[in-house]
């Protein structure tokens, strides 16, 4: 991967980031780091090099191109890297999309995280206009739909300002891809966790859901000091925050995934036509969990 990175004609600063859906897309850095950067569970933008700052956008459109000429018509999706490419202007961003359909012909999704403070800032008029100009796919890390938790771990968002935002991307016809942390709120706020962040993805209907589950490969010491009363989940206990959470989703049609490294049960279907074999899965790991064929626990670190 490293050597791969490295053949590439773009700057990049490690380490990088994305989703595990986007392992096959060129990833464009477009800024350096997370404009929030406060979440306590999220320890991926903490080095000095990850500082967040725009990155010149004489420099992405010279990246851009340099990338056509030297793949041409292989690149059919790309990455707007790193934590939330929706903070710059969307005059830049416009400029950003026209340059890889001119430059990358192929292309055929555009994606980007997202965070939901920053489509405050624009109209929809603005989003509506970026759809149009290539951006397909926006994963919003709601992580909970509580607000007692996203307080607790420093989210700087609300259910309703979640919402807001999923909402408005809808409108704009802007894919949606919701992220929710197993385990954020701990033993003490796990149903309330499970349940509201259900009524969240239930409000607003995604077109891909996934869940991760929270772990601290660099410690866990800054997380406790700010949420002195979390106390983790056993997996057992994480299973059933699952349960909960998925026999709480009325969803008609969303793309659902659990197989992000973090986690030891990977999941997939479509809700909700696949909940029951979903949830029979899930019970069946909570019951014997030596026989639901779990990911080794050292796994969940890569």
């Amino acid at each position: 991967m490293a050597a791969m990175i490295a053949s590439l004609p773009i700057r990049y600063v490690d380490p990088v980031f994305r989703p595990p859906s986007e392992a096959e897309s060129l990833i464009l850095p477009v800024t350096d780091g997370c404009s929030w950067n406060q979440c306590t569970f999220c320890q991926m933008y903490k080095a000095p090099q990850k500082k967040f700052r725009a990155r010149d956008q004489a420099e992405t459109m010279t990246a851009i191109r340099a990338c056509g000429e030297h793949f041409g018509n292989d690149v059919r999706r790309v990455f707007l890297a790193d934590g939330d490419a929706l903070v710059l202007p969307t005059r830049r961003l416009i400029e950003i999309l026209g340059t890889i359909q001119d430059s990358l012909p192929a292309v055929r999704r555009v994606s980007s995280y997202c965070l939901p403070r920053n489509l405050r800032r624009k109209s929809a008029a603005e989003l509506k206009e970026l759809a149009d100009a290539g951006l397909t796919m926006a994963y919003v890390g709601a992580e909970s739909g509580d607000d007692e938790v996203l307080a607790k771990v420093h989210k700087g968002e609300t259910f309703v300002s979640t919402c807001a935002a999923l909402d408005k991307l809808q409108l704009a016809g802007i894919q949606r891809s919701v992220m929710i942390l197993n385990g954020l709120g701990g033993r003490m706020l796990s149903q309330r966790h499970a349940e509201n962040s259900a009524r969240l993805v239930n409000a607003t209907q995604p077109e891909y859901l996934s869940t991760l589950v929270l772990n601290f490969p660099q410690g866990e010491e800054h997380f406790r000091k700010q949420f002195p009363a979390w106390q983790p989940c056993s997996q057992r206990e994480l299973f059933a925050e699952m349960e909960t959470f998925i026999s709480a989703l009325e969803l008609r049609r969303t793309v659902f995934r659990s197989d992000h490294v973090s986690n030891r049960l990977v999941l997939k279907g479509t809700l909700g036509a696949e909940k029951s074999r979903l949830l029979k899965e899930i019970r069946a790991a909570v019951a014997t969990p030596e026989a639901a064929g779990l990911r080794r626990t050292w796994a969940q670190g890569l």
